[in-house]
């Protein structure tokens, strides 16, 4: 098959039902024959033709040689899904292509970075899980759902499955690469002299994938959170910051606890204080937002370990 065919070529080969059932029938077959520690199984001819309503061989045979390249890798032992093959499928399985079902509205615990209020309540709104504040009706955070994210948990477990992506997603940010495609990403500090936000924190990060031309942007002290140096300090005073969501964070910048300044030795230097009681951790960052440096500091003497 053709490598340069057009996006609309490849998915054109997918409006046969046949091939949808296909790369379905893959699927199944891998998971009924894979075994731990054997890797990805490859279903043969025949078993493949024993998930498929086909009318004979040689019309399995015609998709197969259609989808091989593109949506899936033939071997002298059988056949597996490629990368596409493997995104589309487990798309189709799941039914991520539905409608995420109806959530909220449920109260939530943190406070507005807004107004400081603990009025806070989730609610799904299109495909994104979205948190709100009822008090000042500003709009807190947002995080996308899926379909079978939300169908397959209640509540409660529902909105721990929202804070762990967001950890997930951010930690993968902070690395420089893009969650949605896993490309790298481009990162800048931007100034925001009139930020609705706090005067803790007047700087953004803004994160550029330039493949899918997602974009993902924070508050220069939440970029820093889910680094190593911030996850051991919070760790040592019982606080495992990897298990909470992002609007659990806003009483710490709101508060002024938590803020971000340009360094007087360097204007394209950057750096962020997390403070816990009386004791800090310091972090210092480059322009495009990665950690050169940190420094742990303690409140009553003043002294501070640098890494």
């Amino acid at each position: 098959m053709s490598e340069d065919r057009s996006a609309t070529d490849i998915f054109r080969l997918l409006a046969d039902e046949t091939r949808v059932d296909i790369l379905r029938a893959v699927a199944v077959a891998q998971y009924e024959l894979e075994q731990v520690g054997s890797g990805a199984a490859e279903p043969a001819f025949s078993e493949i033709y024993d998930h498929v309503d086909v009318e004979n061989t040689s019309k399995l045979s015609y998709h197969l040689g259609e989808l091989t390249g593109t949506y899936l890798r033939k071997s002298d032992d059988g056949y597996s899904l490629s990368h596409a093959g493997e995104r589309i499928v487990r798309f189709i399985l799941s039914g991520n292509y539905e409608q995420p079902e109806a959530f909220g509205p449920k109260p939530v615990d943190g406070v507005c970075v807004f107004c400081g209020e603990e009025a806070l309540e989730a609610k799904r709104s299109h495909q994104f899980f979205r948190i709100d504040c009822t008090s000042c009706e500003q709009q807190v955070t947002g995080q996308p759902i899926t379909p079978a994210q939300g169908r397959t948990r209640d509540s409660e477990s529902l909105v721990q499955s929202v804070k762990l992506r967001s950890a997930e997603d951010a930690r993968q940010i902070r690395r420089g690469m893009c969650p949605e495609c896993g490309a790298q990403l481009s990162a800048d500090v931007i100034a925001v002299p009139e930020s609705p936000l706090p005067d803790a924190d007047p700087f953004v990060v803004t994160s550029t994938c330039e493949e899918c031309l997602r974009e993902y942007n924070s508050p220069l002290t939440y970029s820093v959170v889910f680094h190593p140096a911030s996850i051991a300090f919070h760790w040592d005073r019982g606080i495992d910051v990897t298990a909470r969501g992002l609007w659990e964070f806003h009483e710490h910048l709101y508060e002024g606890r938590w803020t971000s300044a340009q360094t007087s030795a360097d204007p394209d230097e950057y750096e962020v204080v997390l403070r816990h009681g009386e004791d800090a951790v310091r972090l210092y960052l480059d322009s495009t937002a990665t950690v050169v440096r940190t420094e742990r500091v303690r409140g009553e003497s003043g002294e501070f370990r640098q890494s």
